[in-house]
């Protein structure tokens, strides 16, 4: 539980037919003593227990570690996923079947289900809050002892749901999508939790050309336009990191598009690939929107990706995430 509308409904409806424990993190959050307080007094309200899981240590390992040394190198990572895999449905979830639990619930707008073949993850049936892309690390353990009551419904009705239920002012309370950063940006995240101050370094034009200097690799992303604070006849965008020179490489959003490119650390939520030369759809990052694509596996868990229509500003360090029509396959890293 997190205080927010989305796992307070997920109690809710739970309630109405199983006994309902309410777990909540400790990852060392922000907002922590603030958020603590919200969910014990709606699980006060709802009459249910409340547990609070001390995972700060593995968090800041698992996933601040990650996040800081991922900018450090010139990638651009994806904190909610490496948490997912290693903190929610890692330690939390052993937390709660060691306390005698069934199963782990959460909010999450996904579908799973299971047959002969073993257990599979399908998009919500909201596809303006689907959240799948986010769980594409799972494996059939994990998926075997989770719940979502919140998939094969929308965001309004959950929003009825809890006013009908008498739980009222979540109006903007959603979730951060970096729940660690609060009002600071990423650089001075980086900057703070890595020890390491931004670095300058040139800005390059795709033909080598200089033309201004960069603050530091780590506060820069593919496909960014404004804070380059370099004046041109035409737009610019990051089109590249180069932690080798710390050069920063500019160019038009024309060479933002790509039709190809490299993926490692493949997973599948199976355990096992695609069947070669099917048609996959991959989406790039969580807001993208998912195109046609390609997909070679190679031995040690890499492969290529042709996409049937070229895509823009494909980032190394995001995860590109496959699926068959809404079954959500597997997914490797961007590199």
């Amino acid at each position: 539980m997190s205080g927010g509308v989305d796992s307070t409904a997920c109690a809710l409806l739970l309630q109405e037919m199983c006994q309902v424990h309410g777990f909540f993190m400790n990852l060392g959050q922000p907002d922590y003593p603030a958020q603590l307080e919200r969910v014990m007094g709606i699980t006060r309200r709802m009459g249910i227990t409340l547990t609070v899981v001390d995972l700060r240590r593995a968090f800041t390992g698992e996933v601040l570690d990650y996040t800081a040394g991922e900018y450090c190198r010139g990638l651009t990572p994806n904190p909610c996923m490496v948490c997912n895999e290693k903190i929610k449905f890692g330690l939390l979830l052993d937390s709660v079947l060691g306390a005698g639990m069934n199963k782990l619930a959460t909010g999450h707008y996904a579908r799973v289900t299971q047959d002969t073949a073993g257990w599979h993850l399908f998009a919500g049936a909201d596809r303006e809050k689907d959240q799948s892309y986010f769980l594409s690390r799972l494996d059939q353990h994990q998926l075997a002892r989770v719940i979502f009551p919140l998939g094969e419904q929308t965001k309004t009705e959950t929003y009825r749901l809890v006013a009908e239920k008498g739980f009222g002012n979540f109006s903007g309370k959603e979730s951060q999508d970096i729940c660690f950063l609060a009002d600071s940006s990423i650089g001075e995240f980086v900057e703070k939790h890595g020890g390491r101050a931004g670095e300058p370094g040139p800005v390059l034009t795709l033909s080598g050309e200089e033309i201004g200097r960069h603050h530091g690799l780590h506060a820069y992303t593919i496909g960014q336009r404004r804070g380059l604070g370099i004046a041109a006849a035409a737009p610019l965008y990051v089109v590249g990191l180069d932690p080798q020179r710390n050069a920063l490489i500019v160019g038009s959003n024309t060479d933002l598009l790509r039709s190809d490119f490299r993926v490692k650390q493949l997973h599948w939520l199976s355990g096992k690939p695609p069947a070669p030369g099917d048609t996959l759809t991959v989406r790039l990052r969580y807001s993208h929107p998912g195109c046609p694509a390609l997909l070679a596996v190679e031995p040690g868990r890499v492969g290529t990706v042709t996409l049937c229509t070229p895509q823009r500003a494909i980032t190394p360090g995001q995860f590109a995430v496959f699926y068959q029509d809404e079954e959500l396959l597997g997914s490797g890293i961007i590199v």
